[in-house]
């Protein structure tokens, strides 16, 4: 009977501040976040904790910590609320102008920059009360679990052939071009192909241990191998450090030529042919038929298509 009887005691928006007592690890933090006064809060955990039979939070030092069973729930309980979020949202349709669901981008930062920043716009613009995620796609980021669990509603970004399992759909195909310092040697005197092998090179961090991006791929698959002597997580802060330096960048166009208007830099031919870079957003199965989910894959298409227009 104790199953049933707990059920009976649950509803959502003790789900609710349960999550955000734990996430926030302050009963006065989690109380501002969910618009509450702080006594309801206070009164919603003593009943959450007389249900887990767990402190859930306790004092560590000025501050407080959860328990191992608190963090346990941290999962369980966003899986309930994001759920809840989509369960009757497109059964009623989707309407921009009063939805309220949040929108999930995992987003490489290998993209055009001015596209993110104008992506949000659209969104915020045309439905204002969604609050939106941006994601990175890093080392630590599996970003088909991240789809097929709803922590994510899209991921954006360029692979040599997206996954077969996920849902796709193709945003734009960009040139492979080099980024180099107006003060770079190639720009006076050319340069071949063995000189930008031998040129010092800085390349992206791998997404995991292991991995290839598609540049070293594609040489792999030539039998030729580039001197990469400085690698960077952070995409978007490579071209600064192209400027001052000596260093090669090789990327899409697109993103180069962003750059090279901003900074003292300038976009060379790459003497080594390359296929075009692909840009894809990918998602899950499980929103394919979302209304919301399509409203926002189409908004990404247009944002995107309008990046490429002269």
């Amino acid at each position: 009977m104790r199953e049933p009887f707990l059920f009976d005691k649950i509803d959502l928006h003790l789900i609710r501040v349960l999550h955000t007592v734990i996430t926030e690890r302050s009963v006065s933090r989690a109380a501002i976040r969910l618009g509450m006064h702080q006594p309801a809060v206070s009164s919603a955990l003593k009943r959450l904790r007389d249900l887990a039979g767990d402190p859930l939070l306790v004092r560590s030092g000025s501050g407080m910590q959860p328990t191992d069973a608190a963090l346990a729930m941290v999962e369980p309980a966003a899986s309930i609320l994001r759920a809840a979020e989509a369960l009757f949202s497109d059964a009623r349709g989707f309407d921009p102008r009063t939805a309220q669901r949040t929108f999930r981008i995992a987003a490489s930062d290998y993209l055009d920059p001015l596209f993110l920043p104008r992506l949000v716009a659209r969104i915020k613009a045309e439905a204002p009360l969604c609050p939106v995620e941006i994601l990175p796609l890093s080392a630590d980021s599996h970003y088909h679990a991240h789809l097929a669990q709803g922590e994510a509603d899209v991921v954006i970004g360029n692979w040599p052939e997206p996954p077969g399992d996920l849902h796709m759909g193709r945003l734009f195909a960009d040139e492979v071009v080099c980024l180099v310092s107006r003060e770079h040697p190639a720009l006076r005197r050319g340069w071949s192909v063995e000189d930008w092998l031998a040129s010092e090179h800085v390349a992206p961090t791998p997404t995991h241990p292991g991995a290839r991006g598609v540049i070293d791929l594609h040489l792999d698959a030539l039998g030729l191998v580039r001197n990469v002597t400085v690698r960077c997580a952070h995409f978007s802060l490579i071209p600064s450090m192209v400027s001052g330096s000596l260093l090669v960048l090789t990327s899409g166009r697109q993103f180069c030529e962003r750059y090279a208007e901003r900074l003292s830099l300038a976009v060379l031919p790459c003497p080594v042919s390359f296929p075009q870079l692909m840009y894809y957003q990918l998602w899950h199965a499980r929103t394919h038929h979302s209304a919301a989910g399509a409203w926002l894959r189409e908004g990404i298409r247009e944002v995107a298509t309008a990046l490429r227009k002269p």
